[in-house]
């Protein structure tokens, strides 16, 4: 298995609390750069076993690490994708016959304890599993999906509510795209760190309270069949990152939106967790 950390915009290692730079530890400078280190993912596990018998450069607990795949080519959401989240949203009566899928601009993907500028009073959050794509691919079976996926990290889809559903008919790509909107983290990590890829608990507070708490497993669409849908209809690329949906529990659906002084903290098993202070920012501009 292995951890990909972002380190000062370096790739790096995690083994138990520690960092090694991916330079250093192969003897290779291009893959210092992130991207190219999600693109030769293959050879992280053979270096990731020279990191646990080798000296860290540091502590993790002593940086600020960066988002583990920073500049996505594509960045996908997809909605309504557990039942409980469908519900909520009145939206049961007819689930999805397909992965309903929208974009976050890669500009919004932020590091793992980046704060959330708060661009309105209707901003909520959307704890989800990102799984991250490791090689060029299209036409994918899914059956051999999980094959092309690099591994997964954890993300928050942060959401202007008010600029989500301006309109008739709506559109949800802005609404998820300002600033720090995706903050993802704190490791992107294989697939075989799990012991059940398709069974993963995540959770998230709001200023300590518990407000979303699901299992991958409840996805109405798993990743395998998120990542074969989408590749039948769009080639793509290593580095991709898929949103995968959010259980219940949002803030829509209780009339409760993030303010100035809220810390979202969100978690998932293996993966880790994000901590993101929201703080003032500024409003989009009023037609």
């Amino acid at each position: 298995m292995f951890r990909l950390v972002n380190v000062d915009g370096r790739a790096a290692l995690e083994h138990d609390g520690g960092w090694h730079d991916l330079a250093r530890l192969s003897g290779d400078e291009s893959l210092a750069e992130l991207m190219t280190a999600v693109a030769r993912n293959r050879e992280l596990h053979a270096l990731q076993e020279r990191a646990a018998a080798g000296s860290a450069d540091g502590a993790i607990a002593d940086v600020a690490l960066g988002a583990p795949v920073p500049t996505p080519r594509q960045c996908f959401g997809i909605g309504l994708n557990y039942k409980d989240h469908a519900a909520e949203a009145h939206a049961d009566t007819a689930l999805p016959p397909a992965p309903l899928t929208f974009t976050k601009f890669p500009s919004c993907i932020a590091a793992p304890n980046a704060t959330i500028p708060l661009s309105g009073a209707a901003v909520d959050w959307e704890v989800e599993i990102v799984a991250v794509i490791g090689e060029a691919c299209a036409h994918v079976s899914i059956d051999t999906a999980w094959d092309v996926v690099a591994g997964l990290t954890l993300g928050q889809d942060v959401s202007d509510r008010a600029v989500q559903y301006t309109g008739s008919p709506p559109q949800f790509s802005l609404g998820k795209s300002f600033p720090n909107f995706g903050p993802i983290g704190p490791a992107l990590v294989s697939t075989d760190a799990f012991s059940n890829r398709d069974d993963i608990a995540l959770w998230c507070d709001v200023s300590g309270e518990r407000m979303q708490s699901a299992r991958s497993s409840q996805l109405i669409f798993s990743v395998p069949t998120v990542v074969a849908y989408l590749s039948s209809i769009t080639p793509l690329s290593a580095g991709d990152v898929i949103f995968t949906g959010t259980p219940a529990g949002v803030g829509a659906a209780r009339g409760r939106f993030l303010a100035e002084g809220d810390v979202v903290v969100s978690g998932a098993d293996v993966i880790g967790g994000l901590r993101n202070e929201c703080v003032g920012g500024r409003r989009p501009l009023e037609l």
